[in-house]
């Protein structure tokens, strides 16, 4: 078999789930016995791996396990493995697979020419149609890509100017009134709803087509009010987009719906959802261990709402800001920040807050602020018990509502107590977060499992480990 037919395997290879849960776990005789079966023999194993069949033989009956990095970063070169799904830093291969699909991705232009509302309409409207259109290879290509990159800050720093540029909207024609724009409203506000209570991104293209016509009817001028309303949709939509594409592991598509969501809240003057804009995107750069992009971006977003964010919204981004420094370890400082949270959400009234930012609450920043500490005791296990104290706050708070941040909790909830060396309790709370995981389709909750799976391993030599272990596994290999 030559090397673009195993190419072409490998590639089929790595849609099965059953192949990425493997290749999380660094289970090597799970992926030579898939490549196996998809018919990649073990003299081909071993030739493209620099390894000796009798080695490969091995691992694939158990006798032999894989740990160490040289040889990992050789399966993963000669397989074309990416480098992420086996916990490595990206290969150098991947660099020109890489700059191949960003011709596949629609990138956005100079970020300074889309403050004007009507090129943010279009650039909206191009974007999502380009999106409805992605084939399922397309999707699986930008799923395997990490390379997502950041809008220069200087560019964000466009969203603090007063008003939009562009000329002044007109009255116009359009046969959009008030009754259609509340129609339109009311669907962001369900779209959003339903994401944050199931997350998964399983009515993902429906937001998407939504948005797409929103900027379909922006690409004509409205009266005034009219067009900042439907703005304020784009942005919603976008917003809502931006999560459920992440939550599909789509990343690239993820940022670039931020953009768009953050120069549509600029166009609707919204300067509050602007700045939960610029939290999302902040949210991304630290799941992607850019900290210090993270903290510019959560800085740059207190600025601009200042005296027009609500407390539940400075709260939120409070928090963002204590996870920045978290990561960066400074804990003290991410200790005051979230006391700063916490005193902003004391002046928190639910019915004088925007709808979409209702589930930030005392659950939420407890769930977030456990995750901190969870993170903290991953390096340290001193920080353990403070996690588990603040992440069991967020799980009995929060309660079974909100089927991906409750997820979370239970799966961070049982990774600390795994650390603590509270075996019999992590085990029972694991059974716990796959009873939720069970019926939530997203990807962020997979992951953090796949991670959790790891403290499974000594479930040879105890029954209970391995019979939870068994369910993470079917759990990790289904779609």
């Amino acid at each position: 078999m030559g090397d673009e037919a195993n190419r072409q395997l490998m590639d089929r290879l790595l849609a099965k789930p059953e192949m990425i849960a493997a290749c999380a776990s660094r289970d090597f005789r799970t992926i030579f016995r898939l490549a196996r079966i998809a018919g990649l023999y073990p003299t081909g194993i071993a030739r493209a791996c620099g390894l000796t069949p009798g080695r490969v033989g091995d691992v694939l009956v158990g006798r032999h396990a894989v740990q160490k990095i040289d040889v990992i970063e050789r399966i993963s070169d000669g397989l074309r493995i990416p480098g992420h799904l086996l916990g490595l830093a990206a290969r150098p291969w991947e660099k020109g697979v890489a700059r191949s699909m960003a011709k596949n991705e629609h990138d956005f232009p100079d970020m300074a020419l889309l403050w004007r509302p009507p090129e943010v309409a279009a650039m909206a409207e191009q974007f999502t149609r380009s999106d409805l259109q992605m084939d399922r290879r397309t999707a699986l290509l930008a799923m395997l890509s990490t390379a997502v990159g950041h809008a220069p800050i200087a560019s964000l720093e466009r969203w603090l100017d007063d008003d939009p540029d562009g000329p002044p909207p007109t009255a116009s024609r359009s046969g959009v009134g008030q009754e259609e724009v509340a129609l339109l409203e009311k669907t962001a506000r369900v779209f959003r709803q339903w994401d944050h209570q199931f997350g998964g991104g399983l009515r993902r293209k429906a937001v998407v087509g939504q948005l797409n016509e929103v900027s379909e009817l922006l690409k004509t001028r409205h009266p005034e009010l009219l067009e900042r309303r439907l703005y304020r949709t784009m942005a919603e939509l976008a917003g809502t987009a931006a999560t459920m594409s992440w939550d599909s592991g789509l990343q690239k598509r993820a940022h670039n719906y931020y953009l768009i969501a953050l120069q549509a809240a600029k166009a609707a003057g919204d300067r509050p959802f602007a700045a939960n804009t610029l939290a999302g995107m902040a949210r991304q750069q630290l799941y992607l261990g850019r900290a210090s992009d993270a903290l510019e971006i959560v800085r740059l977003a207190i600025e601009g709402a200042a005296e027009h964010a609500s407390p539940a919204v400075r709260a939120m981004l409070f928090t963002r800001e204590a996870w920045a420094y978290a990561q960066l370890g400074r804990i003290s400082a991410f200790q005051r920040a979230t006391a700063r949270a916490e005193d902003a959400l004391t002046s928190s009234t639910p019915v004088d807050e925007p709808h979409w930012i209702h589930y930030f609450g005392a659950a939420e920043l407890a769930g977030v602020t456990g995750g901190r500490w969870l993170e903290l005791a991953r390096k340290d296990a001193k920080y353990a018990d403070q996690a588990v104290h603040t992440i069991r706050r967020a799980v009995d708070l929060r309660g079974p509502t909100g089927l991906r941040s409750h997820g979370l909790d239970q799966v961070g909830l049982a990774e600390a107590q795994f650390i603590q060396g509270e075996r019999k309790a992590a085990i029972d709370t694991t059974h716990n977060a796959l009873a939720v995981a069970e019926m939530t389709q997203s990807s962020r909750v997979r992951a953090q499992m796949r991670d959790l799976y790891a403290y499974t391993n000594d479930g040879d030599r105890d029954p209970r480990l391995r019979e939870v272990r068994d369910r993470m596994r079917e759990l990790l290999t289904t779609k």
